[in-house]
């Protein structure tokens, strides 16, 4: 895991383009953002980033190029934790909630059986957390 903190903001954003295009030069950063910041303001978060142990830069063809060290499942789950606490009072029924209300016009009936599934198993793991600390 990454020592300092979780990215922010801007630094999400960048990491997220670093994952999808598995490699990427501090140009190709600017031409994936919308309203990018300056180019020099990009090759500062690219080493906040580098120092927080995010990513690795690597120089080809005189250029730096930069890889993502950590997996991202590392970084979802605390930026999820800090999106349930800003903005959902930490639960996830209300998250949820709004994610079903957001997309109802779109979710599929399989998606809806997998999270009855996982609601499940959610309720008989609680379940059994109870029974064991009593």
């Amino acid at each position: 895991m990454p020592s300092a903190s979780q990215p922010i903001r801007r630094e999400r954003k960048i990491m997220d383009i670093v994952y999808e295009l598995t490699e990427a030069f501090t140009k190709v950063m600017e031409a994936h953002l919308i309203n990018p910041p300056s180019y020099s303001a990009i090759r500062a978060t690219m080493n906040r980033l580098e120092i927080k142990g995010f990513i690795v830069r690597r120089e080809r063809d005189l250029k730096h190029v930069y890889y993502p060290l950590v997996d991202r499942q590392q970084v979802k789950e605390p930026a999820l934790q800090q999106l349930l606490k800003t903005f959902f009072e930490g639960s996830a029924s209300q998250a949820m909630s709004m994610l079903l209300d957001l997309s109802k016009d779109s979710v599929i009936e399989k998606e809806l059986d997998e999270l009855n599934k996982l609601l499940e198993k959610a309720k008989k793991e609680k379940a059994e957390e109870v029974n064991s600390n009593n």
